[in-house]
């Protein structure tokens, strides 16, 4: 992926994961789905890559991160969306060290603040005040429910890599063009746990949720392409079932619906897409949307 290719009119989405948090296949599972040869039924961890006014967002860096911006040739992030604090959508955060020494920028990270409590205990060596040379550089900001907006370019802090003592900052002013973005979140529930999905201009991305509440349906409205998370036929505690999801994108009525979050006990790739109502589709690994 080159970065000067960047969409600036229209968000497109690359599909990093489309799995649950064990992916598919599971480790030690003979089932039909974990022994299909057909590729759309490999599913890492759930993840998405988002282009959207110029700027390249990743939503969700889970423990499979390292291997899909390999596998999409990524070289560039602009900033890093959590939707909340579980580890198969943070246990990647370790590898974004590489961008650190790639870009010469700390890595913008955006989440609600109970995430980033999460963050600084597992990662507490990347919060510490004397870092071990080369840890991760993160600049944590904290969002809501509320719209928010990204920014980049203009003077900006840049890395310096002194070899045995790790990185200083200085400021520069970079020649780019300054670029925002403004994002709209989407709350959910995961459980008990309040979560958050993402509008990026006509799509939007809803993952590992198990309800909406009612007044989040008006950031729904008009969209070309909405995601929506679902594991299994049938209830599940913290997931919308397959069922429930199709009730959901029918609800919110964007031209398409994509689903993700797949497991194992749903049926294979094929199977499952031709049982499914007209604009919903399952969505898989390396799946483009715009």
């Amino acid at each position: 992926m080159k970065n000067d290719n960047i969409r600036m009119d229209k968000a497109r989405l690359t599909f990093l994961g489309t799995g649950t948090s064990q992916g598919v296949p599971m480790i030690g599972c003979g089932c039909e789905v974990c022994r299909s040869s057909d590729p759309r039924d490999k599913r890492l961890r759930a993840s998405a890559l988002v282009e959207w006014c110029g700027m390249r967002i990743l939503v969700d860096a889970g423990p499979d991160f390292r291997q899909q911006m390999l596998r999409e040739r990524v070289t560039h992030l602009d900033a890093i969306l959590l939707t909340h604090n579980h580890k198969d959508h943070t246990g990647g955060l370790d590898d974004i060290r590489a961008f650190n020494y790639l870009e010469r920028r700390a890595s913008e990270i955006f989440c609600e603040e109970y995430v980033e409590e999460s963050l600084r205990k597992e990662y507490s060596y990347a919060f510490a005040e004397k870092k071990y040379p080369g840890a991760p550089e993160w600049r944590v900001h904290n969002i809501d429910s509320r719209p928010f907006t990204i920014r980049c370019g203009g003077p900006t802090e840049v890395l310096s890599w002194e070899s045995g003592k790790g990185y200083t900052y200085s400021t520069v002013n970079l020649a780019e063009e300054v670029r925002t973005a403004e994002i709209i979140p989407i709350r959910g529930m995961h459980y008990k746990l309040p979560v958050l999905g993402y509008r990026f201009g006509d799509i939007a991305y809803c993952t590992d949720m198990n309800y909406i509440p009612e007044e989040e349906f008006e950031k729904l409205k008009g969209l070309d392409h909405f995601v929506i998370n679902c594991v299994k036929h049938g209830k599940h505690i913290s997931h919308y079932s397959l069922e429930e999801a199709i009730e959901v994108a029918q609800k919110v009525g964007a031209k398409h619906s994509w689903l993700t979050h797949l497991s194992h006990q749903l049926p294979r790739y094929e199977e499952l897409a031709a049982g499914l109502p007209d604009g919903i589709l399952p969505a898989y690994d390396g799946l483009v949307i715009e």
